[in-house]
């Protein structure tokens, strides 16, 4: 089968089947960038249904891009509780403070300069924004592209990538970018899902190599999963009063440049006999060894005392929760 020559009707197809069955989004009701921006981020690692209440929370507190730049990232940190992932969050204010002083840039290779803008985004602002005839490339995109193409291919690997990237931007330029890409990742989301696609009411079935020789299921490949690690994590929990002391975390791999305890950390082989709570972050499997009886000698670096009771706004994740939690329940 020679893919190029099918690109044209399954643009054609799916425009149409997008107009008709599209869902109305909270960020859907117009094109302005910042809000665009804004549901791409979020989205990332996040369903839509859960992103919805934060995207609207957030953005009745941030209605535009000065008032995110001008907010303090403790504010930032408040009112993404809840979404995980907060190097997302620490990007969008870092970006925010630069794009403020500028008109809003209108390529992908212009956004990709900002901090959290990577392939994905940039794309996916600039054709959604400003109609850049670039194609969007997420997980949704990747399983509606391998299947209907019927390609087994590890879609993972920088070279297999982009030929599938090359596909999407081919498929931007025969329709309205701004139409091609959310169709492309409606069709995904809604019609071809990762379980159970609904096969029988998708726009492109009569063309799906995959659903011709019943392979959807093995279609896209399951990319290999990152070892897991063993690290054994010795927070410093030092108290002032009412206050607590943090600093900005440059020696663990997990919740990087965020304020967290000082302390040490290290990576092993086996986990430890003994340890206070165990914490899991993606591939890093965390064991708690906690100091509270330190005492502070000399200055640390980065420091910053914050009270315990606003902990949360400073660093929403719940591994500090935890820590606190233990070390104060018997008090």
């Amino acid at each position: 089968m020679n893919i190029k020559s099918t690109l044209p009707v399954l643009s054609k197809l799916l425009v149409k089947w997008y107009k008709e069955n599209s869902r109305t989004l909270p960020w859907r009701i117009n094109r302005d960038p910042y809000r665009i921006w804004i549901s791409e981020v979020m989205l990332q690692q996040t369903t839509v249904t859960a992103v919805i209440p934060f995207y609207e929370r957030f953005m009745e507190r941030f209605p535009n891009l000065r008032d995110l730049a001008s907010a303090t990232i403790e504010e930032v940190y408040g009112h993404w509780a809840g979404l995980g992932y907060y190097s997302r969050a620490r990007n969008l204010h870092r970006a925010a403070q630069e794009l403020a002083k500028i008109n809003f840039p209108q390529t992908a290779n212009e956004l990709i300069q900002y901090p959290g803008f990577g392939p994905y985004t940039s794309r996916a602002v600039a054709s959604l924004a400003f109609s850049e005839p670039v194609g969007v490339l997420d997980g949704n995109v990747i399983r509606v592209l391998t299947r209907v193409h019927g390609l087994q291919i590890a879609w993972w690997k920088p070279e297999e990538k982009n030929k599938l990237q090359k596909l999407s931007d081919q498929l931007a330029q025969l329709q309205d970018p701004y139409l091609m890409n959310q169709a492309l990742m409606e069709l995904g989301a809604t019609v071809c899902t990762p379980k159970k696609p609904a096969c029988l009411i998708c726009p492109w079935m009569k063309h799906c190599v995959s659903f011709e020789n019943q392979s959807q299921m093995t279609i896209p490949r399951q990319k290999p999963r990152k070892k897991s690690e063993i690290w054994v994590w010795k927070p410093q929990v030092i108290r002032k009063g009412s206050q607590i002391c943090l600093a900005e975390n440059h020696y663990v791999p997990f919740l990087k440049k965020t304020l967290l305890f000082p302390g040490q950390a290290e990576i092993s082989k086996k986990k430890p006999k003994k340890f206070d709570l165990r914490h899991t972050i993606t591939h890093h499997n965390i064991y708690i060894q906690i100091d509270s009886k330190v005492k502070l000698k000399g200055s640390i670096k980065g420091a910053k005392w914050v009270e315990i009771s606003e902990i949360k706004t400073h660093n929403p994740s719940i591994l500090l929760q935890k820590v606190l939690h233990h070390c104060f329940k018997n008090k």
